[in-house]
């Protein structure tokens, strides 16, 4: 399971993209951390007795990233039962539709709307991404043409939750509240949950105390600093990160001249997924903070993010 070293691509003022230790044709990164055996490893562990929905539910009005005006989560409905009788757009019948009732919806979102994880193709430095994936020659008209959210594996690991809300003592961290290296230490330290190699951190900041309040939830959001995205990926070598806020980065206009620089350096630099909008507040409350952690995005090919469903089981001793 350990990380074989990365080799840097290309690098200029200060930041760098990596090339992939794991072949020329990887795209998911430290995902390729999992195998058979650690996957049987921790599902050997788990309490399914004890799951926890670690997602959000998809509603209009909901939440949603908005800071790059991306589209917000639209539904409608395309066949009601008076409808489908009036417009016989289904090809039956009124007198058919009176006895058959017939209901359809559609929807659309941003791919990073909801409890959704980011692709490694999602940011870059200087129009490089992770493994040497450029737009000039991997990006179609409509889609990346590999690295997309279509290869991500079904992830099956370890997680533990950081519970910095807790270690503080608040129900939610302060706006724009930048989380360090010792706060993520002391949380592993006071819950007696070690982090290790290959696992899935992640991080309570206590934001969803105030979902679905749209400005609440997103106004100037805590989250991780770049000394933190470094203690976990070099010095902890975990996997993947995953948080309860909109963005992993704490608010990015709190520094000048950058753009979600955490989310740069995780995806190019790391190879590390990241994880959002996930609701983490169930195991808190139950105190529960090591887990079995099964999800699986949707297999949207080219797609730099999708919307996945995580569960937590429980991990017996």
């Amino acid at each position: 399971m350990a990380i074989p070293p990365y080799e840097t691509l290309y690098e200029r003022d200060g930041v760098s993209v990596s090339r992939s230790p794991w072949g020329p044709e990887d795209n998911v990164g430290r995902l390729n951390m999992m195998s058979a055996e650690s996957r049987q490893a921790v599902m050997a562990r788990a309490d399914a007795s004890r799951v926890f929905d670690l997602a959000v539910d998809y509603f209009l009005g909901m939440p949603s990233w908005a800071a790059a005006h991306d589209p917000r989560y639209q539904m409608w409905m395309t066949h009601t039962p008076d409808g489908s009788g009036n417009d016989r757009l289904s090809g039956a019948s009124a007198e058919v539709h009176e006895k058959y009732s017939y209901c359809g919806d559609s929807f659309s979102m941003y791919t990073h709307t909801g409890t959704h994880i980011d692709m490694l193709n999602h940011l870059g430095h200087y129009g490089h991404f992770w493994n040497g994936r450029t737009a000039e020659k991997d990006l179609g008209s409509r889609q990346w043409l590999q690295g997309g959210a279509d290869e991500c594996p079904p992830i099956v690991a370890r997680a533990v939750l950081l519970d910095i809300a807790l270690l503080k003592g608040v129900d939610c961290l302060p706006e724009g509240y930048c989380i360090t290296p010792d706060d993520l230490a002391q949380a592993a330290a006071a819950q007696e949950t070690p982090l290790q190699e290959g696992d899935i951190a992640l991080i309570r900041t206590g934001r969803m105390s105030v979902w679905p309040d749209f400005e609440g939830y997103l106004r100037s959001t805590p989250g991780i600093g770049m000394a933190a995205a470094e203690y976990l990926c070099a010095d902890v070598g975990v996997m993947c990160v995953g948080t309860d806020a909109i963005s992993i980065d704490v608010d990015p206009h709190l520094e000048a001249d950058t753009f979600v620089p955490v989310h740069c350096y995780l995806f190019a630099t790391a190879g590390t997924p990241v994880i959002e909008v996930m609701n983490l507040e169930g195991l808190s409350a139950a105190g529960v903070f090591e887990i079995a952690f099964v999800g699986m995005p949707l297999k949207l090919r080219g797609a730099t993010g999708s919307p996945i469903r995580p569960i937590g089981m429980a991990l017996l001793p």
